[in-house]
């Protein structure tokens, strides 16, 4: 008689074993730059407000992966942000 295997995992993989991190991912959706669109406010050294969003709290810039800002607009924001640290507007 054969033995019973109980909990046989060899044979049966889960569906996250199937997926390859070389698969297209179908989801994407392209983020629109807050700081490009129509009426968007000037990125500016003496915009407080506005460069206090993309700080953390302990005064570091947040990479542009987080905020969803252009490379362009980045550029500018951490420009603006180091202006105003240096008039110690921050």
């Amino acid at each position: 008689m054969p033995k019973k295997q109980s909990g046989n995992r060899k044979n049966k993989q889960s569906n996250f074993a199937k997926l390859s991190i070389f698969q297209p991912n179908k989801y994407k959706f392209k983020k629109t730059c807050p700081l490009s669109i129509k009426g968007a406010p000037a990125v500016d050294y003496k915009n407080i407000k506005l460069l206090k969003k993309y700080m953390s709290e302990n005064g570091k810039i947040l990479p542009s992966r987080i905020t969803n800002v252009s490379q362009k607009k980045q550029r500018e924001l951490s420009l603006s942000i180091k202006r105003a640290r240096n008039l110690a507007l921050i």
